[in-house]
């Protein structure tokens, strides 16, 4: 059956007008187009923020969590059904704040997940507080002094273990859809990092100010995203000019693969055997 775009329509967002997240949504949805994923064979995980509303706003398995807290479930899921399309969905503050050891412990381990964060460099949803990708220096109402140096999540997902990693921004929808793409087809874990403009509470990271600093990595024949320290080294690079691409892959088991209760297929294929758990509960008795 080939999928078309309507299959995936689902609630009218309620963002604000101009809001990055459209064109994330408008993104996401072409990719599992062009892709050809029926939606039943699809999870969408999110937490709490502007950014965990899109999974209604699109059609699909849905899960969401506690706030910070996708990945949890979007890991289960995926251990019970690896035949699953399992894509976790963020914020900056709901990813790299309040969900910052999850997203460092599901790289590391390296979960077939495609991690979706869409970085607006602020707190939206609770009105316009610094959050942890705010830039050095940017005045919010819980930093009227400026908010401290920022937190990288490129940089740390390369050290953490992450096998794709890979920036975009919502202003270009083809550049970005193709990079969820290269997310979904990634054996192992993926982050998406996607700078997305606030349009009601950050007024300096605009659509403006972003394209006059993006370029892409491909344009650069030089860079070899294979190259660990060069991937980590241009995972530095910010302000001028701002890279966007896959900045780092790598081929290796995913966690998946190497669990022994996996051997036999999914788990949700298998066949509940009661016995077995009356066996153990007898050796406590």
């Amino acid at each position: 059956m080939t999928v078309k775009m309507e299959d995936y329509n689902g609630l009218t967002p309620s963002w604000c007008p101009g809001c990055g997240n459209f064109g994330i949504l408008s993104a996401v949805k072409k990719a599992l187009v062009e892709l050809n994923i029926d939606p039943h064979d699809l999870l969408l995980v999110s937490g709490i923020g502007q950014a965990g509303k899109l999974p209604h706003y699109t059609k699909g398995n849905v899960f969401n969590s506690l706030h910070g807290r996708p990945m949890p479930p979007a890991v289960a899921a995926k251990i019970c059904n690896r035949d699953l399309k399992v894509i976790a969905i963020s914020g900056d503050g709901d990813g790299y704040g309040e969900g910052g050891n999850h997203f460092i412990h599901a790289a590391r381990r390296n979960h077939d997940i495609t991690y979706l964060v869409h970085d607006n460099q602020i707190y939206g949803l609770t009105k316009g507080q610094t959050s942890p990708t705010s830039d050095f220096g940017f005045v919010t109402k819980t930093t009227p002094q400026g908010a401290p140096p920022p937190f990288n999540p490129l940089g740390i997902a390369i050290a953490a273990g992450a096998t794709l990693v890979a920036r975009s921004f919502a202003g270009d929808i083809e550049h970005l859809s193709q990079m969820i793409k290269e997310g979904i087809n990634h054996k192992g874990f993926a982050l998406i990092d996607i700078l997305q403009p606030c349009v009601s509470f950050n007024h300096k990271n605009t659509y403006a100010w972003y394209k006059e600093r993006v370029y892409k990595l491909d344009t650069d024949a030089s860079y070899n995203p294979a190259d660990k320290f060069a991937a980590f080294k241009k995972a530095q690079e910010w302000g001028e000019r701002i890279p966007i691409g896959v900045f780092y892959r790598e081929d290796k088991p995913v966690y998946e693969s190497e669990f022994p209760a996996l051997e036999k297929g999914t788990l949700v294929s298998q066949a509940i055997e009661p016995m077995k758990a009356e066996k153990l509960l007898a050796e406590f008795f």
